[in-house]
């Protein structure tokens, strides 16, 4: 019974996939609540600007597998750029804990040495778990030390709910807290990692070969993403599997002037591991046929306000600095909302000083606040005093 279940959503989800195709073609937006997905949590990000635009459980702490593997890269390819010189000449050394690690692996032993970015290949390509390892290692001396730098990132990038452990993503437990994350802030995480040219051309690397510097041998290996090829502008990113995270899939895709990052976590388990890759393009195709670039920008023109006590009647405002048509063209559905309000005195009181902060212009989307802009003061204003009236008098008769 269980079975026939089993092959029945397989079914349905091959024949929502298909209605997406059908829609796509017809131009026929697919709605949110009719998105079928076999993952346990399930996002679709605009990766310009980091809007969440579909999400399932996308806030649900939960294993992410090799998926971990992004913030390993991203966090190696950062060393690299701050320590150009040292990775040539200071080859990574592979540690007998590095060598031990479980497959996926690339084979590795005890005092092998390799270039720092030639093992970013094996990392990525094919998510050897023991490469994971000696990376971690390479930078900072162990695995809890890269942990922590993990974490400190992560936090840096917005992300609350995610506890790294290991480089690789197996699964673990330190002090009753597991490896696991978001698919929310695993989201927020690739697309970081997708602003570094330098990650986009590894993730798009389909075979690559490097030497043991020692010359003993060399390696080849291959991308094991199946969804470059699933999709046109699928730039991939990273697959994840265990036994408590299930399969899990981080992809992207650049088209027609949109760029979505998509994250699946626990798309089944096996013998189900094309589920992810349906996910996905489920995912994608939503927002392809949902979603159209537009400028949210309304103007508008800021007058000169009335400045009470001082030496001049009034005072000339604007709003702060910045490329505020660029920030606020965005990915927008046909229900999305937008609204702006704008806060700031009718008067002002002497003395004003150029620059001050006076209120704030702020855009709304679904009535979540999206960009706030300072409206600031234009100009100085002096307070009139009785000693600046005297020499005004002065001055006009004498």
């Amino acid at each position: 019974m269980g079975k026939c279940k089993k092959n029945l959503k397989r079914l349905l989800g091959s024949a929502v996939a298909v209605m997406l195709c059908i829609s796509s073609l017809l131009q026929v937006p697919v709605m949110a609540d009719e998105l079928k997905v076999y993952a346990r949590a399930a996002l679709l990000m605009d990766a310009s600007n980091g809007r969440i635009l579909y999400e399932e459980n996308g806030y649900e702490k939960l294993p992410m597998a090799s998926t971990t593997k992004i913030m390993t890269c991203i966090l190696a390819l950062e060393y690299i750029k701050e320590h150009e010189t040292t990775v040539w000449e200071e080859p990574v050394e592979v540690s007998g804990h590095a060598a031990s690690m479980p497959k996926v692996k690339l084979g590795m032993q005890k005092g092998d040495t390799f270039l720092l970015e030639d093992l970013l290949y094996s990392l990525m390509l094919e998510s050897h778990n023991d490469t994971a390892v000696a990376i971690a290692e390479y930078i900072d001396g162990s695995v809890p030390a890269f942990a922590q730098r993990m974490n400190e990132k992560a936090r840096s990038l917005g992300c609350q709910d995610t506890n790294f452990i290991t480089p690789n993503g197996l699964d673990a437990e330190v002090d009753g807290k597991i490896h696991e994350t978001t698919a929310a802030d695993l989201a927020r995480i690739a697309s970081y990692a997708l602003q570094n040219e330098a990650f986009r051309k590894i993730i798009g690397t389909r075979a690559y070969t490097f030497p043991e510097l020692s010359g003993r041998r060399t390696f080849q290996v291959y991308n094991k993403d199946r969804f470059l090829d699933l999709m046109d502008g699928a730039i991939g990113i990273k697959t994840g599997f265990t036994g408590k995270a299930g399969y899990c899939f981080v992809g992207a895709l650049e088209r027609e002037g949109k760029t979505f990052v998509s994250v699946v976590l626990g798309s089944g388990w096996p013998p189900h591991k094309n589920w992810k890759w349906e996910d996905t393009k489920t995912l994608m195709e939503y927002g392809l046929s949902n979603y159209t670039e537009k400028c949210i920008l309304q103007p508008y023109t800021y007058r000169p306000l009335p400045v009470e006590d001082g030496i001049s009647e009034q005072a000339a405002i604007r709003l702060e600095n910045g490329d505020r048509e660029k920030e606020l063209t965005m990915l927008l559905s046909a229900d999305d909302i937008v609204k702006v309000t704008r806060q700031y005195p009718q008067k002002l009181k002497a003395p004003v000083a150029e620059g001050t902060c006076i209120g704030y212009e702020k855009y709304f989307v679904n009535g979540q606040l999206w960009r706030s802009y300072k409206i600031l003061t234009a100009e100085s204003v002096d307070l009139r005093t009785y000693s600046y009236c005297l020499r005004q008098i002065f001055m006009l008769y004498f």
